[in-house]
């Protein structure tokens, strides 16, 4: 949790004309020690802090700097607090909130107390999403390895990943690390994950690169769809593709083309739709649904 509390002391002195190591070290209930470390942290990031020794001395920034105290306005504040609040609702403590309390200690002038954001990350699987990303996290500041069996459309496998940052994308979490199998940085999906642990073997870090975490890069198009929908489903289209995804025909049904990830996705999309959806192109993508309807009759007979 170092970046958090590097943000918390940041913002104390932001509003604080000085402060002392033991105070920061009494709020944020680390050692003096770990203070010291993250005063060094925040000069490295080019942030200038004056530490004063003897009798009134104290941490400050520069007086130079004076000017950027206004840096983070009221409405800038409440943003980064509905953020920190937002990961409680998947983190199963009160770890965030407890820190946005302490941020709000004395920073009246920053924070008005009318919320007007409320973000809730939490999902289905909150009962076993918690215990993973707390196991994750706890292992990307270590530097210990972790081990899961994971679940992909292709197979199942064992992996050992170093990781090195949790995701949050497409409504879901998600793992990137080195990848000890696949020899190269992978993501992954937690909750695909299964018997995940931390493991007793730590790693170098490797110089990390960022994710491209772009649709175009995680999600080519490379199935061009067209689709005649019934226009009571408007709605999802709507809410799955925008509202530029289809035009009215003059029958009243919704013309829908798209370019789409791969044929499996699409067509176990289409057949959600069920009767109200007539498929005009890929070919490939009529040919799977009508064989998949042929099959299913002869289950359910008819």
């Amino acid at each position: 949790m170092k970046t958090d509390r590097l943000i918390g002391i940041l913002s104390v002195l932001l509003q604080k004309e000085k402060t002392t190591a033991p105070e920061l070290a009494e709020l944020f209930e680390v050692s003096k020690r770990t203070i010291t470390r993250d005063i060094e942290a925040l000069c490295m990031a080019g942030i200038p802090i004056q530490t004063l020794q003897g009798s009134g001395g104290g941490i400050r920034i520069m007086d130079g700097y004076r000017m950027d105290r206004t840096i983070l306005t009221s409405k800038e504040m409440q943003m980064i607090l509905a953020g920190l609040r937002s990961l409680d609702s998947v983190s199963g403590s009160r770890y965030y909130s407890q820190l946005m309390e302490k941020l709000q200690t004395g920073s009246s002038e920053f924070v008005s107390g009318r919320d007007s954001i409320l973000i809730d990350l939490s999902s289905w699987y909150g009962k076993t999403l918690a215990p993973k990303m707390e196991t994750i996290e706890s292992a990307i500041e270590s530097r210990h390895l972790i081990a899961f069996r994971y679940y992909s459309p292709a197979s199942e496998s064992e992996r050992t990943v170093e990781p090195y940052f949790l995701i949050f994308r497409w409504s879901s979490w998600y793992l990137w690390g080195w990848c000890r199998e696949r020899n190269d940085f992978r993501m992954f999906k937690l909750n695909r994950m299964d018997c995940l642990k931390k493991t007793d073997e730590q790693f170098e870090k490797r110089d990390v690169p960022v994710p491209d975490l772009s649709n175009e890069k995680i999600f080519p198009g490379s199935v061009h769809v067209r689709v005649l929908f019934d226009a009571s489903v408007k709605w999802r289209l709507v809410d799955e593709f925008g509202p530029d995804c289809f035009k009215e025909t003059d029958e009243g049904r919704l013309l829908f083309t798209a370019d789409y990830t791969d044929m499996d996705n699409l067509v176990t999309w289409l057949m959600t739709f069920g009767e109200k959806a007539e498929v005009l192109e890929p070919s490939e993508a009529r040919d799977r649904i009508r064989k998949t309807v042929h099959e299913m009759k002869k289950i359910y007979g008819g």
